[in-house]
């Protein structure tokens, strides 16, 4: 099950999140940086799993479960330290909850559905929002670092915005495709006993 490198990759992403939560604790300007490195790096593996699972022809039902709740958990524990720590302004953890929301939801659906074996492909849509909202919470982690060119609280901000805004409607998207299959599945009623109440089977 772990012998696998896409699986050890995933695997990598949930021991890198208390790396990541760790260094909002550390002093000096640097910390930003190293948080910023984890997270980018976490980004990389989510990719690479993949690619090696499908090329090596790897792919286990061990990595379809664990590889959602990696990503989920990273992205999680980067937007709540970001909050708490106050890396972000009050209004933009609006954007964070609708992102947190989504992830829920869709999970939700993925799980559900999967009982009724029917699959719920990634849409190019849910990619573009994916990369720009790692892209904004890697720039939203140099808050405090030396040495930037940029704005990036600013910059950071305003690209989880947009995220969000994709996430609202990549997130219906999914709804609606979910519940179309919900209307779909019949669910078979249980099988009579055999034996009449009232009478000893």
């Amino acid at each position: 099950m772990l012998k696998t490198l896409p699986n050890l990759l995933t695997l990598s992403r949930i021991l890198a999140v208390p790396l990541l939560v760790a260094t909002f604790y550390l002093p000096g300007q640097l910390a930003p940086w190293i948080a910023c490195g984890i997270f980018v790096a976490a980004c990389i593996t989510d990719w690479l799993d993949g690619h090696f699972a499908r090329r090596w022809k790897q792919q286990t039902e061990f990595g379809r479960f664990l590889d959602p709740i990696a990503d989920k958990l990273v992205v999680a524990a980067a937007l709540f330290m970001l909050a708490a720590t106050q890396k972000i302004s009050a209004i933009t953890i609006l954007p964070a909850l609708v992102i947190l929301m989504r992830e829920i939801l869709v999970s939700g659906l993925r799980e559900h559905l999967a009982t009724v074996r029917v699959s719920l492909p990634v849409s190019r849509l849910a990619k573009w929002k994916t990369a720009i909202q790692m892209i904004s919470i890697a720039i939203l982690l140099l808050q405090g670092a030396d040495q930037t060119t940029i704005p990036v609280s600013t910059v950071g901000e305003v690209m989880l915005w947009l995220a969000a805004g994709l996430t609202l409607v990549t997130g219906w998207d999914y709804l609606y495709v979910g519940l179309t299959h919900m209307d779909e599945v019949t669910v078979e009623p249980p099988a009579p006993s055999s034996a009449e109440p009232g009478h000893a089977a």
